[in-house]
């Protein structure tokens, strides 16, 4: 009777571990982004947002300073919750900074609009760069949270860096149509070109940022594979691209035995 209870009790324990395994299963099919992806996310477009709000209320002056004070806060959070500074969130971070201190300077909007189509388009070349020179930067940042193959990872950033070509098209074409200095009448509310533009990013390209990386990482799982087999791959792609091949253009050629 007393060896039974220790048995029943380790059968439930095992059952709940299995349930709880199952429900982060669940979850991660459902939103595979991990703590890091999410913070990264809320620190793009939460300044955005206060901006929007801000620049409703006050003005364009107001709303970029509320856009640099998030940002900075945006850092920080970054900061105590990952304990570390992610290189990408801190490049886009440091660039949003910079434009908006020369909207700040110049009263011009326009500096922290055109921005997202410099960047985007500057990060978009340098994945293609990447791509060419065989340096997979989402390889590089996201290895230890997802494992796939060489063509998968390819395939990854192959369709990220046409992605963020098209945001920065779009962005330029929602800038350059809403003038800053006029007033436009959507769904009902009167607001300037800045803030049609400031809508434009939360409504359209946040939304469609989050499902295309969804869609993209769901799609992604026949390219997925253990981390054994990544450590694996790894060390083979090491070996073949660190091999010796002069040493064997320089031996003579062997006569051969009469």
């Amino acid at each position: 009777m007393n060896e039974s209870r220790p048995l029943a009790e380790q059968a439930k324990s095992r059952h709940q571990g299995q349930e709880h395994a199952g429900l982060i299963s669940r979850i991660r099919n459902f939103y595979p982004f991990n703590a890091e992806q999410t913070v990264n996310i809320a620190s793009e477009f939460g300044p955005l947002i206060t901006m929007f709000v801000v620049n409703a209320a006050y003005g364009i002056a107001a709303g970029t300073w509320a856009l640099l004070i998030t940002t900075v806060i945006a850092i920080v959070v970054m900061r105590l919750v990952l304990k570390r500074l992610p290189a990408f969130p801190l490049i886009a971070s440091s660039v949003t900074l910079a434009f908006g201190a020369l909207t700040l300077i110049t009263h011009d909007p326009m500096w922290v609009q055109i921005k997202v189509t410099i960047f985007n388009a500057m990060f978009a070349g340098f994945l293609f760069v990447g791509l060419w020179l065989n340096r997979n930067f989402f390889k590089y940042v996201f290895e230890k949270t997802f494992h796939y193959t060489k063509e998968g990872w390819d395939r990854f950033t192959w369709s990220f860096a046409w992605f963020f070509v098209l945001t920065a098209v779009a962005n330029e074409f929602v800038r350059l149509t809403f003038k800053d200095n006029q007033m436009y009448n959507l769904f009902g509310y009167q607001m300037d070109g800045v803030n049609v533009w400031i809508l434009f990013k939360i409504a359209i390209i946040m939304p469609a940022s989050g499902i295309y990386a969804w869609l993209l990482t769901r799609l992604m799982h026949k390219y997925r594979i253990t981390e054994e087999e990544a450590l694996r791959a790894d060390a083979l792609a090491l070996a073949i691209a660190t091999r010796p091949t002069s040493h064997l253009a320089d031996e003579p050629p062997h006569k051969p035995h009469h």
